[in-house]
Order: structure tokens, then sequence, then C-alpha cells
């Protein structure tokens, strides 16, 4: 751990390449029930030998054909996303859901060229730009690099041109028709300021539907997910390939919300997790639900946690091959140090008399630090230095707080923000109903 804001290689890949994924999900609040009553037998006979567990591995859609080749370089981006980390019964399952977003994909970009929106290459080569620039690599380096990792500069600019093309789509077919009024505004306005005080909390989910036959199945699909998550996957990437709320699409983050805005059972969980601890599967009508949660304020309130710091940090590094036995003396004198330290004017002068380098970091907010640290600064006077942390391996640190500056009471979201926050939810709700219908109108022939 270092001072370093960069992003981790999972991180960019669910963030930056944004994997397509199915908008069906959990009904929404005023949208329309589409089950219908289908009268099924309890009891029936199925004709036929088809076994529903083989999966085909390509399709032709509507006349236009996903290959293994699309597969599995699409595939080689959600592992990579995932650290690699993903046994081989999970790639099979992740294999499928990749095609099916693939499928997802194609039907965007057809619908897209059936209204007449094009999304030219040049649009698409800066899109790609801007993405290679993301990992801080040129066009070609990037290309080798996803040539590495098994996936390709062609696979990536395919998904770049169907959210482009989708996003057109729904801007010229869905968003004029989404109207918010002044009245629906000023009312979550004044919600807002009646809940002053009131915790807020920064949820992911990841929903997982079932039926009453296939609950054990789901629920051991949701733990199964979870495991991997704690192991070190991805939360945002499981949740785009998994997850069936309509925020599979932006990795599973519900936003900010209030416990008393959530069904009754996601409610209570949520506030009994940690920061960035996610939750065992739980039971919600309709199948299972995922929880994490990312942060936690105070609706219009002063987070102590959002005050911006000053720091010096303090490492002392060991050699490779270095027991713990030989390095324990080095650290307590580090310690001792510390202890003696007089300010931060002091600091250089303790780092060097102990062999430890220094790096100077003006702009870290304490919800930046991890969740071990934040409740260290939160209690640390200005002067005084954090008791050693760290390993053998990546070096042993102390951050010494040399100033704090305080934040500024929240005033809350603009009149703007929250009328485009609503007007988001409605389009993405459409969205979600107007993809399920160039689904149903499919022709879809697996091979």
């Amino acid at each position: 751990m270092t001072l370093r804001r960069g992003r981790y290689l999972t991180m960019a890949l669910a963030g930056a390449v944004a994997l397509s994924a199915p908008l069906s999900g959990q009904n929404v609040a005023g949208e329309e029930e589409v089950s219908g009553e289908l009268n099924l037998p309890k009891d029936m006979t199925v004709f036929g030998n088809r076994d529903p567990n083989v999966r085909t591995a390509t399709a032709i859609v509507n006349g236009t054909i996903i290959t293994q080749t699309d597969i599995d370089q699409r595939l080689a981006l959600v592992i990579a996303a995932n650290g690699g980390r993903i046994p081989d019964e999970e790639r099979e399952r992740l294999r499928l859901q990749v095609l099916r977003n693939l499928i997802d994909e194609t039907l965007q970009i057809q619908e897209a060229a059936a209204q007449k929106i094009e999304v030219s290459k040049e649009e698409v080569e800066q899109t790609y730009q801007r993405v290679a620039a993301n990992f801080r690599k040129s066009p070609p380096e990037f290309a080798k690099f996803l040539r590495e990792q098994g996936s390709s500069e062609a696979s990536i600019k395919r998904q770049i041109e169907g959210e482009n093309a989708w996003r057109r789509v729904l801007s010229r077919r869905v968003e004029p028709f989404v109207a918010v009024s002044d009245e629906e505004v000023n009312a979550i306005i004044q919600r807002l300021n009646a809940a002053k005080g009131a915790n807020e909390y920064h949820v992911g989910e990841i929903f997982l539907s079932s039926t009453p036959e296939n609950m054990p199945e789901a629920q051991a699909n949701a733990q199964r997910i979870i495991d991997q998550i704690r192991k070190g996957a991805s939360f945002q990437a499981y949740a785009r390939q998994f997850s069936e709320a309509s925020t599979a699409a932006v990795g599973g983050d519900l936003g900010w919300v209030r416990a008393e805005q959530l069904p009754d059972q996601l409610a209570a969980a949520v506030t009994t997790l940690g920061t960035r601890q996610i939750s065992e599967p739980i039971a919600v009508p309709g199948g299972y639900s995922i929880l994490l949660l990312l942060d936690k304020r105070q609706v219009l309130g002063t987070d102590p946690r959002d005050a911006t710091l000053s720091l010096k940090q303090l490492t002392v590094s060991f050699p490779p091959g270095m027991t713990q036995a030989q390095a324990t003396p080095k650290v307590e004198a580090f310690a001792k140090a510390l202890q003696s330290l007089q300010g931060c004017g002091k600091a250089n002068e303790v780092a060097a008399s102990v062999g430890a380098d220094v790096v100077n970091n003006d702009q870290m907010k304490i919800r930046d630090l991890p969740p071990q640290l934040q409740d260290l600064m939160l209690n640390l006077q200005v002067g005084q230095a954090t008791p050693p942390f760290g390993s053998l391996a990546d070096g042993v640190r102390s951050l010494v707080l040399c100033g704090r500056d305080d934040p500024q009471p929240a005033s809350g979201p603009s009149f703007e923000q929250i009328q485009s926050q609503i007007e988001q939810e409605r389009v993405n709700r459409r969205a979600q109903r107007y993809l399920r219908d160039l689904r149903r109108d499919a022709v879809i022939e697996y091979r």
C-alpha cells in the first residue's frame, strides 16, 4: 500500500472497458409488470431429450454471426479484470454470460442501423485512444497489451461501437419522451432537507433472479460469486456479467441511498455492513441480492472523512530473503524513532536516522485511505505519526500528519443534478423494456 492513487488493473478494466450487460432485473417502482400468466401445469411430461445444461457456444443473431473468437476475446477481458483468478468451472459460466452480452450488443448495433444511426470509425478510434490513455499506454502499446491478455483491439472497438450506437438510439427514441416536473424535483429536495443528518449509503448490488423451484441453486450461485469476490475478484466485473438488475451496465452501482429507500431485506443488511464489506446472499422477492457497501456518509452533513490531509509517508524497505527475526530490530528502531517525532518538520531527519524513504502527498482525503487507516487518521493530531504498518515484502510504513483541511458543510445536490438523476433512471427503465422487446423479436440460431 502506497500513497499513489492510481487504479489497479482490475478496477481499470472493470471501468474503462465497460462490458455490456443485460438490462433486465428487479421490477422498478412504476415499471410495468411483464411476467404474464402462462398457466403452466404442475405435473408434465417433457417430450424429447434436449439437455438444458448443454449450451452451444456461438450464435447467429438476425443474420449476424458471433464467432467463438468473439467470445474468447471478450472473455479474456473479464478474466483480466479479475486478475486471472477464475477457476475453470467459473470460466465456463462466464463464457455463457459473455455470449448473452454479445447477443445484446449485436441487437443494439442492429437497432442503430435500422434507425439509420451511424458510429464513425473516427469516433470509435478516438474513444479507443482515450481508453488506452487511461492505461498510460499508446494505442500500439495497448493493442499489444490486449493481445497478451488473449483479447484484441477489434473486440474493444466493437464494444465501443455498440455502446455509442445504443446511447444514440436512446437519445433519439427514448430521452425526448422523458420529462421531469419541477414539482417532482422540489419534493425530493424537501425530503433531503428533512432527512439532514441521516445516514446515507453508497451501495453496489448484484441481483440473481430465481423461481421457488430453483431457490437453492440461486443461493448457491450467489454464495459462489461472494466467495470469488472475497478472494479478490472484481465486484464490478461480476455485476456486469451476472446481475439481472438494471444497474448491471454500471457495475451494480446503486449510487447513494438511504436505508428507507431500499426493500426491507436490503435495508436491514446494509446498516450492518462495514465499508468495503460484502454481504451474504439476501433473499428478496424474486431471487437473491448481494450488497457491497462502498461508502457511508450523512445526508447534507459534514463527514470528517472528507477532510484533505497533508502527509509524509516514511517507508523502511527490506532486502529479499530477510526473515521476520532479522527485520524485527529495524522495525522496533523505526517505531521508537516515530515516538520521538517532534512535528512534521522532523520527519525527514527521523527518516534518515533509520534509513527510511520519504514521500509527500498534500491532496489525500481520509476516505481514500484503507479502512484500517481511516480511524487512525481521524484521531491523529497534526505532527503525530501512525504506528508502523506493512510487510517485509512491501516495506513497513508510517504516515505523518502535517496538516488537515476540514470539509465545508455539504449543500446537497443541485436542482439540475436531481433532475438529471431522475431522467436517467427513467431512461434506464425504458431502455430495459426496449432491449427486452428487441430480444423478443430477434431470430437467433445457436450453433
